[in-house]
């Protein structure tokens, strides 16, 4: 295993049968039948179909209002400074990178639910009030532009050494590790590739010309050739997944996952400590590890459902391949020096 320590992850799920009313007391009951809204958190990338999110509202009797905005670290931020007066009932989209500071920091109240076979994987270690429920899973990982290169007669690079090449010169995205998840999830891949000597690794990369951007959106939809924007750089930080989303229509894909270069991630969602409407945020979390939102995970968000069975597109068995080993760091270490981490990164790159 390529780890500093292992990383230890679990999820919660409620079946399909399952009330979306919460614990199902008769006060819970009346409050979902008088309807009411519930307010989710969230951050950009969060996207449902139409008809899931009215899926919850007819099922639930709750109106869903959702408020997204920033990655997953600037969303972690804004729950911190909001603890005491709270913006939303729920939050979905902290990630095992930022979910130690959340729980230190009584971002959100526990709230124990039914969980099926096969998902107890993906507990978060540490979250012994059940604060927070693991919704989707993926890994992150340097994609390149496959017909770029092909075009270019460059050989694409395979490890995180290739990064620092002169061949590869001003021809990598990432996000910054300091607003997004996936940036810290390779800034973490960084720490347990190199060890201490991974703020030398950051310089050389820096030196490189690797490009930073506020999140992922910006990274693969502006500046990747392969995104919506067209772009100029041909690597990117993006996931596993994300190959099977460009392919070409005739068998292949146009992008490749670099699976030496990946880190897990697992996104929460939590009822917030504080909120107005309780009820309808567990209710909401209910429904988010239900069918509905799982099996619209891949297509909607580019990540892996958590509970076991989820159909998954046609495309995700040839294309979106998942390492078998990657980098891992526990998320004990990274909650004791993510700050000190962080001010270390920052110096590199901004020096």
């Amino acid at each position: 295993m390529k780890s500093i320590s292992a990383v230890l992850l679990t999820c919660a799920f409620a079946t399909a049968s399952c009330s979306l009313i919460g614990t199902g007391d008769d006060e819970e009951q009346a409050a979902a039948q008088a309807g009411g809204e519930v307010v989710l958190v969230t951050h950009e990338s969060f996207v449902l179909p139409d008809e899931v999110q009215a899926a919850f509202e007819e099922q639930s009797g709750y109106e869903l209002v959702v408020r997204a905005s920033g990655d997953a670290g600037s969303l972690t931020n804004k729950l911190v400074l909001t603890q005491d007066d709270p913006t939303g009932d729920v939050a979905f989209g902290v990630d095992n990178t930022f979910a130690s500071r959340a729980l230190e920091e009584g971002v959100f109240e526990g709230y124990e639910h039914p969980t099926p076979a096969g998902v107890s994987d993906f507990e978060l270690p540490g979250d012994d009030e059940h604060a927070l429920t693991p919704v989707d899973n993926g890994n992150v990982c340097v994609n390149v532009d496959d017909t770029w290169f092909e075009t270019e007669g460059i050989a694409p690079p395979e490890t995180l050494d290739d990064l620092t090449d002169p061949t590869y010169e001003d021809l990598f995205v990432l996000p910054s590790a300091a607003t997004s998840s996936p940036g810290l999830a390779f800034l973490l891949t960084t720490i347990a590739a190199k060890g201490d000597a991974w703020p030398d690794y950051w310089a050389d990369l820096m030196d490189n010309g690797a490009l930073l951007t506020s999140g992922w959106s910006e990274a693969y939809q502006g500046d990747f050739t392969q995104g919506g924007g067209k772009g100029e750089r041909p690597i990117v930080l993006s996931y596993d997944s994300s190959p099977a989303f460009t392919v070409d229509g005739e068998g292949g894909t146009t992008t490749s996952a670099l699976l030496d270069t990946c880190f897990t991630q697992v996104e929460y969602a939590g009822v917030l400590a504080g909120a107005a409407n309780p009820e309808g945020a567990r209710a909401l979390v209910d429904f988010m590890t239900g069918p509905e939102v799982q099996a619209a995970l891949p297509d909607s968000m580019y990540v892996f459902p958590v509970v076991d069975d989820t159909p998954l597109p046609e495309d995700w068995a040839t294309f979106a391949q998942q390492p078998t080993d990657p980098w891992e760091v526990d998320p004990a270490e990274v909650a004791a020096n993510r700050d000190d981490w962080l001010t270390q990164w920052r110096d590199v790159t901004t020096g």
